[in-house]
C-alpha cells in the first residue's frame, strides 16, 4: 500500500456511513489471556461483526490504562507476549481471512526500540493498518506519522474533553484514519453510564475536524454502543469485553466474545434504522 492509496480504516468508516451506522472497535490484548488464546479470540470477534479491531500491545507502564487492561498487559507479558508478538497476531488473523483493520494500541518506547522505519514497513507487509500510542507528544508524532503515512499506515490521534482548541486544530492539521475521542478525563475502564456533556464534546470536535471520531473510554453495553453511536462515527469498547470474558474458562471464551460483539454490532445503527 502506498501513501496515495486510501487506507483500510478509511474505507472501514466510508462502509459504515453510507450503511448509516458507526464502526464498531472491540479490544483485545495480545497474549491474554493466553498467547495461543488471543489468536482464537481475534477470530471470533471478526467473526461478531466488529468492524475494525484494536490489539493491545502489553507494555510494563500503560498509563492510559485502567486496571483491567493494566492486568491484562502484565499477565500478557508474563506470557512473553511482545511487539513481535502482535505482529504474529496480525499476521494469523489475515492468513485466516480477517480482513477488516487492525489497529496496535500501544506506548512508545518499544514502538521506538523496534525502530520507526521497519514498524512501518512490517506493518504496510503484515496488515496492520494504525498505531494508537496515547504517550507519543503530538509536537515529536511527525517522527512516527510521517513513515508510517508513507507505507499507508495512520497514526491515530487522540482527544479528551480537556483538549484546547489549539490541541483539536493539532490534530486536525495531521489526523488520518479517525481520531480517538476519549469520552471522559481519567483511564479506560467500563463505567455504569456514558458523561453528560458527550454529545456537546463530540459536537465541539466535529466542527474543527473532518476526520471520523471514534469514542472510548467507559463504553460498556449495547445501550452505551446506541448512545456513542448517534453522535460519533466508531465506537470502541475495551474493559467491558474483557471483563465478560474473564467470567468464563478459557474454552468457552471464543464462542462468548462472538456472541458479545455480535450484540454490541447489533446496536451501532444511527437514530432512524
Amino acid at each position: 500500500m502506498t501513501a496515495s492509496t486510501i487506507s483500510r480504516i478509511a474505507s472501514a468508516f466510508e462502509k459504515t456511513r453510507a450503511e448509516n451506522r458507526a464502526a464498531l472497535m472491540p479490544f483485545l490484548t495480545v497474549g491474554y489471556p493466553t498467547i495461543e488464546a488471543s489468536k482464537a479470540l481475534i477470530l471470533a470477534i471478526a467473526e461478531g461483526g466488529a468492524d475494525l479491531i484494536e490489539i493491545g500491545i502489553p507494555f510494563s507502564d500503560p498509563l492510559a490504562d485502567g486496571a483491567t487492561v493494566q492486568r491484562t498487559s502484565q499477565v500478557a507479558l508474563d506470557n512473553g507476549a511482545s511487539l513481535a508478538t502482535g505482529f504474529e497476531l496480525a499476521a494469523y488473523a489475515r492468513a485466516n481471512g480477517v480482513e477488516i483493520p487492525i489497529v496496535f494500541m500501544g506506548y512508545v518506547n518499544p514502538f521506538f526500540q523496534y525502530g520507526i522505519e521497519r514498524l512501518a514497513a512490517d506493518s504496510a507487509r503484515i496488515g496492520v493498518d494504525g498505531f494508537i500510542i496515547p504517550d507519543l507528544p503530538i509536537e515529536e508524532s511527525d517522527d512516527f506519522r510521517l513513515p508510517l503515512a508513507e507505507q499507508g499506515v495512520d497514526l491515530i490521534y487522540m482527544v479528551a474533553p480537556t483538549s484546547t482548541d489549539r490541541r483539536i486544530a493539532q490534530v486536525a492539521e495531521r489526523a488520518s484514519g479517525f481520531i480517538y475521542c476519549v469520552s471522559l478525563t481519567g483511564v479506560t475502564g467500563a463505567r455504569a453510564s456514558l458523561a453528560d456533556n458527550l454529545g456537546a464534546y463530540i459536537g465541539h470536535v466535529r466542527s474543527k475536524v473532518d476526520t471520523p471520531l471514534a469514542i472510548g473510554f467507559g463504553i460498556s453495553t449495547p445501550d452505551h454502543v446506541r448512545q456513542a453511536a448517534a453522535i460519533g462515527d466508531g465506537v470502541i469498547v475495551a474493559s467491558a469485553l474483557i471483563n465478560y470474558l474473564d467470567t468464563l474458562p478459557i474454552y468457552e471464551q471464543p464462542a462468548a466474545a462472538t456472541w458479545f460483539v455480535r450484540e454490541l454490532a447489533d446496536a451501532t445503527g444511527k437514530p432512524g434504522v
